[in-house]
């Protein structure tokens, strides 16, 4: 690839092509399915409509009804994908989650990881969250806060979990955002159980925005999150039997041995700087919460001295790294400066750009 050259001024076209270039399932070597190879209705199918190829999946929220679909099997460890694009103009509110979980089989003891997009009102971005519940150990929330680097309404970017008995991996696009490895301090606390895959959109407004403070605006229906080149990899099992599918153990063999089951020394480059630029609360550093970090927990200097003690970014880091553009400088020509390349696609160009 040749060397780089400065954005033009017209927001970075360079970036977007290589935004465009790490979307694509090859880089990954996804297998796409679609839905009904895959999935099935959860609730409201009034709201869920299909494209006619049947590899694109709308969920609407309207005051009627949310709406979500569920995958067809229970699957012990795999990789669960979807290209994503979310409701625009005002989503205060609205919650869209595309998770795994077993809380439908083992209530008790359930395990569950997360990505949640939590709505904003208009002019104000999507944040999104990512979280991990083993064995039931919902009093011990290990959620991570996170905004983007683009804008996710304007065009379908890629999540995956991958999940393995080793190591669990958050990944937008190519990056990998979050890593979970497993350790035997953990012990039940590392999801273990088969699980399913959910996609879901609701209205979250006693808590998504602000803690409540915004609600839904229902003069703004239907909201429309979409999911399309869906796929699904991993041993189907029966939860409760536990008995595995046929050829389970190659199946296996093979998620652990994929490329995106590791992550790279580029990849890592790319996952720091993506959370420091980004990441706005972990719970590794709260210790008004956990006064003893979790055992999983990876203490990073370069990440912990941008946080206080209850986990939540500075405010003077928020102010300097530029998380809020109301506190740009201006240049001597009155202008707002134009964000650097890089603020808008180092995560990308880390792992992208090689001699």
């Amino acid at each position: 690839m040749g060397r780089l050259r400065s954005p033009s001024n017209t927001k970075a076209p360079f970036c977007l092509l290589f935004l465009w270039i790490a979307n694509l399932e090859a880089a990954f070597n996804f297998s796409i399915i679609t839905f009904k190879k895959g999935y099935i209705p959860l609730f409201s199918d009034f709201n869920i409509l299909r494209s006619s190829d049947d590899k694109t999946v709308s969920l609407l929220l309207n005051r009627y009804s949310g709406s979500g679909f569920i995958s067809s099997n229970y699957y012990n460890y795999g990789l669960f994908s979807a290209q994503i694009k979310l409701p625009s103009e005002y989503t205060a509110g609205i919650v869209v989650a595309f998770y795994t979980s077993n809380g439908d089989v083992f209530e008790k003891t359930h395990d569950e990881l997360d990505f949640e997009f939590l709505g904003n009102v208009r002019g104000k971005p999507w944040r999104f969250q990512t979280n991990m519940y083993g064995n039931g150990s919902t009093n011990r929330g290990r959620e991570e806060r996170y905004k983007l680097w683009f804008d996710p309404s304007k065009e379908f970017h890629r999540y995956t979990i991958i999940w393995t008995s080793k190591t669990i991996i958050f990944y937008i696009d190519e990056v990998p955002i979050r890593e979970v490895v497993r350790s035997k301090a953990m012990g039940g606390d590392y999801p273990s159980k088969p699980m399913s895959l959910y996609a879901t959109i609701w209205d979250g407004s006693d808590w998504a925005t602000n803690g409540g403070k915004h609600k839904v605006d229902y003069t703004y229906q239907p909201f429309i999150s979409q999911f399309k080149n869906l796929a699904l990899q991993g041993c189907t099992i029966d939860p409760i039997q536990e008995r595995p599918s046929a050829h389970c153990g190659e199946t296996t063999a093979q998620l652990e041995a994929d490329d995106y089951a590791t992550i790279t020394p580029e990849g890592r480059r790319a996952m720091s700087r993506f959370r420091e630029k980004y990441m706005y609360y972990s719970y590794c550093y709260d210790i008004v919460r956990y006064p003893e970090a979790p055992p999983e927990c990876v203490i990073v200097p370069s990440e912990q001295h941008l946080f206080l003690e209850t986990g939540r970014l500075k405010q003077v880091l928020r102010m300097k790294f530029g998380r809020h553009t109301n506190h740009r400088r201006r240049s001597s020509t009155g202008k707002e400066p134009r964000p650097s390349f890089l603020e808008y696609c180092y995560p990308i160009l880390t792992m992208r750009v090689t001699s």
